[in-house]
């Protein structure tokens, strides 16, 4: 796949998207936005990928929407940036790869609303987080959705009323990211955690990840409804029989979807 935004490249079963615009701190624009939908749609179509990395060019993650792209323009602009950026940050969720983002630099309103989005997080110690709309008269509203799902009530609204960057150990305090690693050890340790995610059955994956996110904000009963329903069919899928017997038998297992 070809872009002029980003970058795509796959490692063995481990594929890889690159926000490629270093000189604007790889801002969203309304086309590398497109781009991204495009590309996380083939991805989830790829039976060879089994983990995604989301990572950066240049010094910065995400400084999150390309305010040149709005500035001046009419609502229908303002409409489709924000409607592409949501069907995006959807994508991230609903997709049967799990996705790990990569964080270097800042990553601040919308950019930090896309780590938060993705199913991981691993920053280096430089990196810093944060919602600052409140300084600019725009609140950060698109960005709170998928922040207040990872950190809580309390924090996302300091963060969104303060727009106080916070340091990558106080993000992995909170719950905005997983790991961090020091600057030159970022790549690598990502990149570890991807295949080691990659090892098991995508369709195990994919099945586990839908129903995470269909019964985290259920009531505790629906949730065990709809948990023990996937679970129960898990078992009858051919990587679930596989499994559970190389468990028996002692030996590993064979996946038939790799």
């Amino acid at each position: 796949m070809e872009f002029q935004n980003i970058l795509y490249e796959k490692s063995d079963t481990v594929g890889i998207v690159t926000l490629n615009r270093p000189a604007r701190q790889n801002a969203l624009s309304i086309a590398l936005l497109e781009e991204m939908n495009r590309c996380l749609a083939a991805v989830a179509e790829s039976r060879e990928v089994k983990a995604l990395v989301l990572r950066a060019a240049g010094r910065n993650f995400c400084a999150g929407h390309d305010l040149g792209d709005l500035a001046g323009r009419e609502i229908p602009v303002h409409n489709r940036m924000f409607a592409i950026c949501s069907e995006m940050m959807l994508r991230l969720q609903r997709m049967p790869q799990p996705v790990i983002a990569q964080v270097q630099g800042i990553a601040t309103a919308a950019g930090c609303q896309l780590v938060a989005a993705c199913d991981l997080a691993v920053a280096e110690e430089g990196a810093r987080f944060g919602t600052p709309g409140v300084n600019i008269g725009v609140f950060c509203s698109s960005p709170a959705v998928s922040i207040v799902r990872a950190v809580g009530r309390k924090r996302a609204l300091e963060m969104l009323f303060t727009a106080r960057l916070i340091s990558a150990r106080e993000a992995v305090e909170w719950g905005l990211v997983n790991r961090v690693v020091p600057a030159d050890g970022l790549e690598a340790e990502t990149m570890e955690l991807a295949r080691h995610i990659a090892k098991a059955s995508l369709s195990c994956l994919a099945a586990g990840k839908q129903a995470f996110y269909s019964q985290v904000n259920l009531p505790d009963a629906a949730a065990y409804d709809l948990a023990s329903n996937v679970i129960v069919n898990n078992f009858f899928t051919e990587d679930g029989k596989e499994g559970v017997a190389a468990f028996l038998e002692k030996r590993k297992p064979v996946w038939k979807d790799r």
